[in-house]
């Protein structure tokens, strides 16, 4: 759902970046659950206090964290909720988790690897594709690139090259 960009304040708020569609979307939820940058520890449940829309970043207090310095220590912090929480997703949309481990194919039928996951850029989502030699590709998530995705059968297929 997000990150935590680090401490707002003296008294303990985070600041965050949403990945949702709309930032102001994370204010939908009471409590996010944390997991350490870089997954050097489990998801934590928080309870949010507060939250705000500062900007294009939001701003919460959360139970918890009442100084700075506990609130720094969640710099690059994953945010997220529990699924059941998520709205409902419309015929053809997907959440980007679901699309982890998917094969990715291009035009020619070649397979390129299977998603590793998402970057968002700020321009536009990329999508990372681990390929099976050790390098990972780059794909902009757009719709010149991005032709299709067959949850079914857990493909999503891409007009790239594997050299690009």
């Amino acid at each position: 759902m997000g990150r935590v960009l680090g401490p707002y304040g003296v008294k303990g708020w985070l600041k965050a970046k949403a990945y949702t569609e709309t930032p102001s979307a994370l204010l939908d939820y009471d409590r996010w659950w944390l997991a350490p940058e870089g997954g050097r520890g489990a998801w934590q449940e928080f309870s949010v206090r507060v939250a705000r829309m500062h900007a294009d970043s939001v701003l919460a207090e959360v139970d918890g964290l009442s100084d700075r310095e506990s609130s720094a220590a969640w710099r690059g912090a994953l945010i997220g909720v529990p699924r059941a929480k998520l709205p409902r997703l419309s015929k053809g949309e997907v959440y980007w988790a679901d699309l982890v481990g998917f094969e990715v194919v291009n035009r020619e039928g070649r397979t390129l690897g299977a998603v590793a996951g998402m970057l968002e850029t700020g321009a536009h989502a990329v999508m990372r594709v681990a390929a099976g030699d050790g390098r990972e590709l780059l794909i902009p998530a757009v719709p010149v690139y991005l032709e299709a995705i067959d949850a079914k059968a857990r493909v999503v297929r891409v007009d790239w090259q594997p050299d690009y």
